[in-house]
């Protein structure tokens, strides 16, 4: 395997990123959209608690990919890695399109959540057999010396992923007018993954099995039964749970912080208008994606462990500095207001015969360049103004933010600097799973722990670090926006310490 030619494996990587970057995408548009999906599939009467519920939705889809690691993990082994994730492929390309298609809560009720939700939960399983058919299958045409190398341009696929999608919402919505995307548009980018989807499905029709796999196949070394032998055997099983408290935990938490949260603040913390956001965002994405691959490509000279350690190392002491830095160079108490540029529009709204809005939009300029839209809705019912379940009066206020060059290019290069831990911490994870397990139950055993990692540690993050700083505000810490970060910084830390003592540096077992 050390004289393996490379002939050939560009076709093998761009068949095998393609469907795992489609599958990225239509993962991610959820999560791009989820302040809108909250206003269509959840009830409005507490936006904060709509959200939350989205964002709880969101991660569902990452809770169940363990299962679907176990469940496409084992047919990866009994019968292959071609056809295992052609299945998950157009599983969760099927569902991404449904969810385009579902009635908004106003129209079918409780219904809407709850379909969203089965889809998220067929999304969650699907990709949960997709990441370790990819990285098998591409490690397994690799030399054996090269596997970081090889392995790395798959896990580009996963911010090209989001990158696409926030291009696509872009263009959407640049095409659309802001009510008709409100009440519409947001639609579109769930309905054009079916013709990725599609073109993915022909590429991937067209490829061999993994040359690995056929081989021992055809000499009858595979598995009859992967699960028991995964995870029933001792010595397998420490290696599956090494992988996970020492790398893809720790891993999973940097990633979300550095893509998912990272868009997340922005919107909702620091209230930035949302096509800057993803503007930023995708800018900051198109910096750092290669680096995925050079810190690949490091791997295999110096070793796996060293680069995700020190990943996860400047994770942990960076994070609190950068959320402040950002933080500050939006706060409207450290910048200069127009006050006789300041407007205030009022507006009525007529719902029925008896609710009515009271609707009051508030523009603001400020020295820098900075402009504010604050919209303050009051609803009223019978003449009287609402109340909600605590007893307050339901009062709405949207605040976005449109900022300044300067601020704009300081926050691309936060989230540019995130993204570099998180091509530290992913861009060598594939090789060094897969070099961890033998062939005959490589694609069970890798599956799991990543999707442990990923899905449970790293997709909760966004829904528990939202809580904490939602808590906190309420209390009212002065740094609240701070506190949901407590999350990956303490999960990355436990997994540091663990990987540090646990880990060889040449901790492989190169069954290839």
């Amino acid at each position: 395997m050390s004289n393996k030619s490379t002939k050939g494996i560009w076709k093998v990587i761009s068949a095998s990123s393609m469907g795992t970057m489609i599958e990225w995408y239509d993962f991610y548009i959820f999560g791009s959209l989820a302040v809108v999906l909250s206003t269509k599939f959840f009830p409005s009467d507490n936006p904060t608690a709509a959200f939350l519920s989205t964002l709880a939705t969101f991660a569902a889809g990452f809770v169940v990919r363990p299962f679907g690691a176990l469940f496409f993990g084992r047919l990866g082994d009994l019968i292959g890695r071609k056809y295992t994730f052609m299945v998950t492929l157009m599983l969760m390309g099927g569902a991404t399109f449904i969810i385009g298609c579902i009635p908004s809560y106003e129209t079918i009720g409780f219904m809407a959540p709850v379909l969203v939700l089965v889809l998220r939960l067929l999304q969650g399983l699907a990709l949960g057999g997709e990441y370790g058919g990819a990285a098998t299958y591409v490690a397994e045409h690799a030399p054996k010396n090269q596997k970081g190398y090889w392995t790395s341009w798959i896990q580009t696929t996963a911010t090209v992923g989001l990158f696409i999608s926030l291009v696509v919402i872009l263009l959407t919505k640049s095409m659309l007018s802001k009510e008709a995307f409100d009440e519409w548009g947001w639609r579109v980018p769930f309905w054009v993954s079916i013709v990725m989807v599609y073109v993915s499905f022909l590429i991937r029709k067209n490829m061999h099995e993994s040359p690995v796999f056929a081989k021992a196949k055809s000499e009858g070394k595979t598995s009859t039964n992967p699960l028991k032998e995964s995870f029933g055997n001792k010595y397998n099983l420490k290696f599956v749970l090494l992988a996970l408290f020492g790398a893809t935990m720790g891993q999973g938490v940097v990633w979300y912080t550095g893509q998912f949260y990272a868009m997340n603040f922005l919107k909702t913390v620091q209230s930035i208008d949302s096509s800057q956001v993803d503007t930023l965002l995708g800018i900051a994405l198109i910096l750092g994606t290669p680096f995925f691959v050079v810190f690949g490509w490091l791997s295999d000279k110096i070793g796996r462990k060293s680069i995700m350690m020190g990943g996860m190392l400047l994770a942990i002491l960076l994070y609190r500095p950068i959320y402040r830095a950002m933080y500050s160079s939006t706060d409207l108490a450290l910048k200069t207001e127009i006050v006789d540029q300041t407007k205030v529009v009022p507006s009525v709204k007529t719902l029925d015969a008896v609710k009515m809005d009271s609707v009051y939009t508030t523009t603001k300029a400020y020295t820098d360049g900075t402009t504010v839209e604050e919209i303050k809705t009051i609803h009223f019912e019978n003449g009287k103004v609402m109340l909600d379940d605590n007893g307050k009066e339901k009062i709405e206020t949207k605040v976005s933010k449109t900022i300044n060059s300067s601020d704009k290019w300081f926050l691309i290069l936060m989230v540019f600097i995130q993204v570099i831990f998180v091509t530290m911490v992913y861009g060598p994870i594939a090789a060094f799973l897969v070099e961890m397990f033998p062939v005959k139950i490589r694609y069970t055993s890798m599956s799991l722990p990543y999707h442990v990692g990923n899905g449970i540690f790293g997709g909760l993050l966004p829904a528990i670090s939202t809580y904490f700083v939602t808590t906190a505000k309420e209390a009212g810490d002065v740094e609240f926006y701070l506190e949901g970060l407590w999350y990956p910084i303490g999960i990355a830390a436990v997994c540091f310490i663990i990987g540090m003592i646990y880990i060889d540096r040449k901790n492989n077992t190169l069954h290839d």
